[in-house]
């Protein structure tokens, strides 16, 4: 069979739905995208070298809140959906989707050793005619610079190759015949969003030939509303990017403009809920304590890194990480300066932290701001603790190992604490009787708005 024969023949079992799709990480992404192909009939395999996930799955159990142990369950029981720890059944999947964290070292620098580690294990078992997506948020050239080098040692071609697109087909192609295919399509989750779910998002698809971009348009049109092919996996890694150092640069606008508003004592809440009334040109975003989650932080350390290599000074960017970053550091200034006015110091105050998620409502502590904002305290010679619904003890992270317990919100436990700092606004919380059972309340979060009473006891921030 000649190579494109055998593309021709992936193709078919993946609009046929008889392929089977192996997903290797089973994170925030890569377990509901496993999830999203089983619902759709593919046989969907998940990977992953953690082995209390894949024993949690084998019992049919979740560790993520908002994906039901249910759906687990109903899907393994179809025999659509199992979950493992050997890499070696990589080389019966026919597409194979890696979904692996790309965290900041140190330095601030990119760490794709997970992409690195992953696409070595794939090489390892892979066979010809098979598809590889590479889906982790990462800086434009890595699947083409990191992962295709790696796969080529296994002795298979999959060779870089213009093509042009319009969005929805290509348009024009130089003829390639790769052995193996390859293509990046960048996941576009949000933890906690009721409005739209993972299939209704557009998949936008770059293939580093024409060829790997059809087969994973076939693959990924199975379980997708709508696909978008952009003409290399360099432009689909930068869409990625674009997209989320978009929200960076306007959170950082909305985080500069509330310090300024704090100053000349306007509420920025007001004016970004006034802002909204206009019909055209304008988009809210909202301040907070800090950037959480895996991606908003982080991409932008992405790309400022990359552009160095271009001697290309990406100063906006770069300055709108600062703002964001620094945001904990204003925090914990304007709580000190709240116990100050109340003649008492920040040094032994006891302090109570709502909300350790990075955004309401998820499980999911990624680069959360409160556990910085929880450091500072600490630093500071404060007593902190906390409260979220999401964790009833603080796991330890690349980062921060605090051995802390979730303390039960009661009038009691409130009136213990000097001081109560909303970092999370959780839709579970009771804010009325927050405040009324607490000392001094900062607020970062606006989610005592509607308060009635005791509304001398909030400070904003």
């Amino acid at each position: 069979m000649t190579n494109t024969e055998s593309a021709a023949k992936l193709r078919t079992k993946l609009g046929e739905k008889t392929a089977q799709v192996g997903v290797v990480g089973l994170g925030y992404v890569g377990l509901p995208l496993s999830l999203l192909f089983a619902r759709a009939g593919f046989f969907a395999t998940g990977f992953d070298v953690d082995d209390s996930k894949i024993e949690k799955l084998r019992r049919h159990e979740t560790y993520i809140t908002h994906i039901p142990a249910a759906e687990i369950q109903g899907q393994a029981e179809r025999g659509r959906f199992r979950a493992t720890s050997d890499f070696d059944e990589l080389r019966h999947m026919d597409a194979i989707l890696i979904c692996v964290p790309t965290p900041l070292d140190d330095h601030r620098e990119p760490d794709i050793s997970y992409i690195r580690n992953t696409a070595e294990e794939v090489r390892k078992s892979l066979v010809a005619g098979q598809l590889v997506v590479l889906e982790s948020t990462t800086y434009p050239g890595t699947t083409e610079e990191v992962v295709l080098p790696i796969l080529e040692r296994s002795g298979l071609r999959c060779p870089v190759s213009p093509y042009a697109t319009d969005g929805g087909a290509i348009l024009s192609a130089d003829p390639v015949a790769p052995e193996f295919l390859l293509a990046f399509s960048p996941e576009r989750e949000d933890p906690g969003n009721q409005q739209f779910k993972t299939h209704q998002a557009p998949k936008v698809i770059g293939g580093v030939n024409a060829a790997s971009a059809l087969a994973a348009q076939a693959l990924y049109q199975g379980v997708f509303d709508q696909i978008h092919l952009v003409s290399s996996s360099r432009a689909a890694e930068m869409t990625k990017l674009l997209e989320n150092i978009y929200r960076c640069v306007n959170i950082a606008l909305v985080n500069e403009l509330k310090l300024l508003c704090l100053r000349m004592g306007i509420d920025i809440w007001e004016v970004i809920q006034a802002a909204k009334t206009k019909p055209f040109g304008f988009t809210a975003f909202y301040p907070g304590p800090g950037l959480g989650g895996h991606c908003i932080p982080i991409d932008p350390f992405y790309l400022t890194w990359k552009a160095r290599e271009y001697e290309f000074p990406t100063r906006f960017i770069e300055l709108a990480g600062e703002i964001n970053s620094t945001m904990p550091e204003h925090v914990v200034a304007a709580l000190a300066e709240a116990l100050n006015r109340r003649h008492q110091c920040l040094q032994d105050a006891r302090i109570l932290v709502l909300g350790i998620a990075y955004k309401k409502d998820v499980d999911d502590l990624r680069e959360s701001p409160s556990l910085r904002i929880m450091e500072l305290l600490r630093a500071r010679g404060a007593e902190v603790q906390y409260n979220d619904p999401y964790f009833p003890r603080l796991p330890r992270t690349r980062r921060y190992d605090f051995g802390l317990a979730s303390v039960p919100l009661t009038a009691e436990s409130l009136s213990m604490f000097h001081a109560v700092l909303i970092a999370t606004d959780h839709s579970s919380y009771d804010y009325e009787n927050i405040v009324k059972h607490s000392a001094l309340v900062v607020d970062t979060r606006h989610a005592t708005a509607r308060v009635q009473h005791h509304r001398e006891k909030i400070v904003r921030c």
